[in-house]
């Protein structure tokens, strides 16, 4: 079966699952947990399968099947189980895809996985939409990416194919010196490599669509975000820019979400330029932590838009309640945010702002791993900083 009779059969404008249906998770991690428990709130019912038993996910849902991803059997019995199928990461087997597809009802389809599991498909899908994205070659020998860096100029950035996240799987040139060393290292992932002009950016922004089979279309309001050591620091909303931007932001989600026939949420991270020009760095199909705010300080958080989107429900209105600032924990963070948030002069240090801590579950906190969440809403992203500032947790904080 073809990726497209795959998509497409699963593409059904007409089904609805409602509240009490069985939704199953591919995937059992924090993602996986905030969806389960979003969409127990509706009344739905969740099974999951992760190979770490006691997963995230597999805390809040009913059921969960251990057992590795590609594991054929495993797949067949959250088949078996789920009404609906989604994933809360895009690196799917493609053997089990196809399995689910075949015996359950994915309607997230297989197409955009393959799309979005490969940066040059992923770039050649977004140019497609008719969506800008920085300049880019493929990357086949050694000559070539001499080449490319010299057409490029330097600094550039060389990255795989496929596989890595939060900074990993990418090389960022400096000089013609580097491309040896450069070229040896990611070479070694036996992918396709490809190289990326470097964008001079202001800003890295953030837009979350929402699509359903119906064709219907919501946006979240734009996130702005800072990264420290390739991680997610801070999603800032709202995004410290011109309204004019924030609004061709939002429209090039809708666009993609549109053209490439989206089902559920897509993320699409973009470089926003000193002149106002927008680039789409790379799209994830599925919840992300950039619209982690959207949890109290939307009306509908990008958990249960999800649930809404794949069980062909109408979607929930996406207007912005609250000015709020997401600030990532990290293993290294827990045990002093534990000892701050407990900590009555928490509550008066800064007046006005309300902080919502969401932890994920998971048993061992190791420095740089993502361990949960806190939302600060207030009047103003100011007094979140403020707030963050006092708190002495994320001491390399870094506000652009």
């Amino acid at each position: 079966m073809t990726q497209e009779n795959m998509a497409s059969k699963a593409y059904n404008p007409d089904r609805v699952h409602a509240p009490g249906a069985t939704i199953g998770i591919l995937g059992g991690g924090q993602l996986g947990r905030m969806l389960a428990l979003a969409g127990r709130a509706m009344g739905y019912r969740f099974v999951t399968l992760d190979p770490m038993p006691d997963a995230p996910c597999g805390q809040v849902a009913d059921r969960q099947i251990v057992a590795e991803y590609y594991d054929a059997a495993a797949a067949r019995q959250l088949a078996e189980q789920s009404d609906v199928i989604t994933y809360e990461f895009e690196n799917v087997d493609a053997g089990v895809t196809s399995l689910l597809m075949a015996e359950s009802y994915v309607p997230q389809g297989s197409r955009l996985l393959y799309t979005t599991q490969h940066r040059l498909r992923e770039k050649r899908a977004i140019e497609a939409a008719g969506v800008k994205v920085a300049p880019y070659a493929e990357i086949k020998n050694e000559e070539e990416l001499r080449e490319a860096v010299r057409r490029f100029g330097t600094p550039c950035v060389l990255k795989t194919a496929t596989g890595g996240y939060d900074g990993k799987g990418q090389w960022i040139i400096r000089s013609l010196e580097e491309v040896h060393e450069a070229y040896d290292a990611l070479s070694k992932a036996k992918t396709e490599l490809v190289l990326e002009q470097f964008i001079r950016f202001e800003k890295e922004i953030s837009v979350i669509a929402a699509r359903s089979p119906r064709g219907e279309v919501k946006v979240f309001p734009p996130a702005e975000n800072v990264h420290v050591n390739n991680i997610l620091h801070l999603s800032i909303v709202p995004a410290r820019a011109p309204e004019a931007v924030l609004k061709k932001a939002e429209a090039m989600a809708r666009q993609i979400a549109e053209e490439l026939d989206v089902i559920g949420l897509i993320a699409v991270e973009m470089f926003l330029t000193a002149d106002g020009e927008l680039y789409v760095n790379e799209l994830a199909p599925r919840p992300h932590n950039s619209g982690h705010y959207t949890m109290e300080a939307c009306r509908t958080s990008q958990f249960e838009q999800h649930i809404r989107a794949i069980c062909n429900l109408p979607l929930g209105d996406t207007a912005l309640l609250s000015s709020v600032v997401m600030v990532n924990v990290l293993g290294e963070h827990v045990q002093p945010l534990l000892d701050w948030i407990v900590n009555p002069e928490s509550e008066r240090v800064v007046p006005g702002v309300t902080a919502k801590l969401h932890l994920y579950g998971k048993h061992e906190a190791k420095t740089g791993r993502k361990m949960g969440h806190v939302n600060l809403l207030s009047e103003t992203v100011e007094a979140a900083f403020h707030w963050i500032e006092a708190s002495h947790i994320w001491e390399s904080i870094e506000k652009n």
